[in-house]
């Protein structure tokens, strides 16, 4: 061997210790790596993990479908529907050369769309058209354009449109209650969406799915006190109504008294709930329940009411009206002419100003608010129903002679065509206070009362509505084939900046049917009719007649002897 070998020769123990300590450490490499992405023992496992969830797994809402609203014989009132919003990842979309293709299936500017595109810079989510039919929806995503998806949703849609929209409200773009039954019962109606988890691709794509995290659960149904065939039938006949009046606007509510169910409720301007382009807010509005007018004339049978309370008067007792006319502080108030001496019953049969105000002045303007406050005027019904206004009863330190007789008139104070319609209720009732309701009750389970008026008084009321709408009465127009009914006129004028308007009246009328077994009230409202035909009797009894009529019929009432053997033997000829 050489001298150059022997000086650089390694021994052999220094060579396996080399060996051993790099194979040491790959072990130990190896064993980290192990460690970080394999075992739960250290913290990088756990992190690294998290990280490629963070990454690539996503949890979607899996929607739900909003309760079904009823009238009270199981009619759909207002149903979801499956529809597909699309959307688009702006950072994929905007620079595709297919821009243009797609704003054109969608039926937008293709400018617009690339501004808005601009307008969401870096962000990933966009809406391109919400609430889109299935088959629509999937034209365009079978296109594959670049980052445009498809996310199933609900839509509300309202089969009977504009009949029943002012009391089933509307739902917004999301899906939740804005307006009327759909916002009062958002929490019952609502639902709770589900969750589910799943894998996505680099192209935001589904690649594997995990599974339901949490069941969606459906809101609930709700069955309203409402008859779709009555609303039709109300609905009907108030814009009839319009028509022949040339009114700006009306109302028309029927209640139900025994069981305190509202069975249809009607206003006019209206709107089509399907259609949102074209939405009006103000026919949006319930002026059944959220306007409140000076009631007029109507409240002169609660003036009654606190007449024969008093135990001064019965409703044959006579009242002088000599001459037509009466002084009260500086004012004169006139009857249309000089009836004499007439009965309390013809006191409010002719609607009489000069007896009216002498039942006031003799019970005292107290009695009469406190029979108003239990008739439940100045609060609300009790439909709960978002914006329903209570009205306002005159809460004054000093009255003054005129104001003390003008209250009886229905003046002074306010109240919504609803609130009339209870208080009517009260009487054909027996005297028992119900609260309204605006959802279906049991047969056997009415809505609890209290007891505010003796029936025998309830009894004479209503012998005196039944004559109103007699020969000799102000609501002749209001009678009913095969049925006796009876109600009050009312004719108020309007309010304007200066005062009350001498050319503009707001006409009403509320009325009880079938006086034999009262049971169904409905009020009228019509603002603003215009020519000569502007009074309750006139503008606003032929709608109760004809709306009381379906109302009967639809309810099965059974026409009363005496009624139909008259109407029998006036289509006769008398014989």
């Amino acid at each position: 061997m050489s001298r150059s070998q022997t000086r650089y020769a390694l021994p052999r123990w220094r060579f396996h210790v080399v060996c051993a300590a790099l194979l040491l450490l790959a072990m130990v490499l190896v064993g980290r790596l192990v460690m970080l992405q394999v075992t739960d023992g250290g913290q990088g496992a756990v992190f690294l993990r998290e990280q490629g969830a963070l990454r690539t797994v996503r949890s979607a809402e899996i929607p739900v479908y909003r309760g079904l609203i009823t009238d009270r014989n199981g009619t759909p009132l207002a149903v979801s529907s499956p529809v597909v919003s699309l959307w688009a990842n702006p950072q994929h979309l905007k620079d595709s050369p297919r821009l243009g293709e797609l704003a054109d299936m969608l039926k937008l500017d293709e400018q617009g769309l690339r501004d808005k595109l601009a307008f969401y810079g870096d962000k990933q989510f966009m809406y391109l058209a919400r609430h889109q039919t299935p088959d629509f929806a999937r034209a365009i995503l079978r296109e594959q354009f670049p980052g445009v998806r498809g996310e199933r949703e609900y839509r509300r849609y309202y089969p009977a449109g504009e009949v029943t929209a002012q009391v089933l409200g509307l739902t917004n773009v999301d899906g939740r209650g804005i307006a009327g039954i759909e916002m009062a019962f958002e929490d019952w109606l609502k639902g709770v969406p589900g969750k589910k988890r799943f894998i996505k691709d680099l192209h935001g794509d589904a690649v594997r799915d995990f599974g339901v995290i949490d069941e969606p659960r459906p809101g609930k149904p709700l069955a309203l006190s409402l008859d779709l065939r009555l609303q039709y039938a109300q609905h009907r006949e108030l814009q009839r109504a319009m028509k022949e009046t040339g009114a700006a606007a009306g109302s028309a509510v029927t209640v139900d008294a025994w069981t305190g169910e509202v069975l249809a409720v009607s206003n006019y301007p209206v709107f089509n709930p399907n259609s949102r382009g074209a939405l009006d807010f103000g026919g949006a509005r319930n002026r059944a329940l959220t306007d409140a007018y000076e009631p007029g004339s109507t409240i002169k049978t609660l003036t009654l009411v606190a007449a024969l309370e008093s135990g001064q008067f019965h409703i044959d007792s006579v009242i002088d009206t000599a001459p037509g006319r009466i002084r009260v502080g500086s004012k004169m108030l006139h009857d249309p002419r000089n009836y004499g001496e007439i009965s309390v019953s013809n006191v409010i049969e002719k609607s009489s100003q000069v007896g009216v105000t002498k039942l006031a002045q003799t019970v005292g303007h107290e009695a009469i608010l406190d029979v108003l406050a239990r008739f439940g005027l100045g609060e609300s019904t009790g439909t709960g129903f978002p914006g329903e206004r209570a009205g306002q009863l005159p809460d004054m330190a000093r009255w003054s002679e005129i104001e003390k007789v003008t209250l009886a008139f229905g003046y002074g104070l306010t109240a919504t065509p609803i609130q009339l319609a209870r208080a009517y209720a009260v009487i054909a009732n027996g005297g028992i206070r119900r609260p309204l309701t605006l959802l279906k009750q049991e047969p056997d389970q009415p809505v609890p009362g209290e007891r505010v008026l003796d029936p025998s008084i309830a009894d004479d009321v209503l012998r005196v509505l039944d004559r109103v709408t007699e020969p000799g009465g102000t609501a002749t127009l209001a009678q009913v084939p095969g049925f006796s009914v009876g109600g009050k006129t009312g004719t108020v004028h309007k309010v304007g900046s200066g005062g009350y308007l001498d050319d503009q009246y707001i006409a009403l009328f509320v009325g009880i049917a079938p006086i034999s077994a009262p049971r169904y009230v409905t009020a009228i409202l019509i603002d603003q009719p215009r020519g000569d035909h502007y009074g309750g009797g006139l503008a606003a009894a032929p709608v109760y007649s004809r709306i009381t009529e379906e109302v009967l019929r639809i309810r099965n009432a059974q026409p009363e002897q005496t009624a139909l053997g008259a109407l029998l033997v006036t289509a006769g000829g008398g014989s």
